[in-house]
């Protein structure tokens, strides 16, 4: 089975935020170690806002270990000159997307206020998929599926909101499931140990995790981590999956835990 983490963080500088490891740095090479400890195959780099200089180290990270990582970038969205960047964007080494945090005061705001008009057509325009944090925007994303149909979109972490755990987690749950009538949509379920209150195998988050598959489906649902927050090993985020969720039958497996998300992102490994 192809295991590919659909997320991950690489920095080599700044402070990380609260709820990652509070290490200076975390390098390519301790990557793929706990990669290879936990039996990842292949993983794909968010570059972090707390390091400026995160997306000139995954691009370096990527073109050293093309097989095994590659990149969904930043730019910055609140800047409709940077539009220039899109047409080559998917022509750097290992990129294959962009990814949108809405992290900063203000940020949350960006794509419904107008803001990012812009960046919509213009990304659907190069053909690059898009990953957002949008707990707290879930219906909007709607109107902009059925705006831009070729415009790939993937909801990061379930869409649920960051450092939040039990029964208000998934408050917004049916905001979610809503989405996934729109075939331009994917969702990764990334994050998911972080959002329980129990111990390993996290049993009460198992419910929330199969509302999510059977809406999306196992072509539109990417297993990943986000590691340097995870309260367990790799090998406890991968084995939740495929040992743990007894109604993801072997083929529903093959698909969430790798090949449906390099089939989404064009990415052959």
């Amino acid at each position: 089975m192809l295991i590919v983490d659909a997320q991950v963080h690489l920095w080599g500088q700044g402070d990380p935020l609260a709820h990652h490891r509070q290490v200076s740095s975390y390098s390519v090479d301790e990557l793929l170690q706990e990669m290879d400890e936990g039996g990842v195959n292949a993983a794909i780099i968010h570059p972090p806002g707390w390091d400026t200089d995160s997306g000139a180290l995954a691009l370096a990270s990527a073109t050293a270990y093309p097989d095994r990582l590659s990149i969904l970038g930043k730019i910055p969205v609140n800047d409709p000159s940077t539009a220039s960047l899109l047409p080559g964007w998917l022509d750097q080494p290992g990129m294959l997307g962009l990814r949108l945090t809405f992290l900063q005061a203000g940020q949350e705001l960006w794509a419904v206020d107008g803001t990012m008009d812009w960046f919509w057509p213009a990304a659907e325009e190069a053909g690059i998929p898009v990953a957002l944090m949008a707990s707290n925007f879930l219906p909007t994303v709607a109107e902009i599926a059925i705006k831009y149909p070729r415009l790939k979109l993937i909801i990061d972490h379930m869409g649920r909101p960051s450092g939040v755990q039990g029964d208000k987690t998934w408050e917004s749950l049916p905001d979610l499931l809503a989405l996934a009538k729109y075939p331009n949509i994917a969702v990764k379920a990334t994050g998911a140990p972080s959002y329980s209150k129990q111990d390993y195998p996290y049993r009460d988050i198992h419910d929330h995790i199969h509302s999510i598959f059977d809406a999306f489906g196992p072509d539109r649902t990417f297993w990943g981590t986000d590691i340097t927050r995870m309260p367990c090993s790799w090998k406890e985020c991968v084995s939740l999956f495929t040992d743990e969720l007894a109604w993801l039958t072997e083929e529903d497996k093959e698909a969430v835990m790798g090949r449906s998300i390099c089939e989404w992102l064009n990415w052959n490994i």
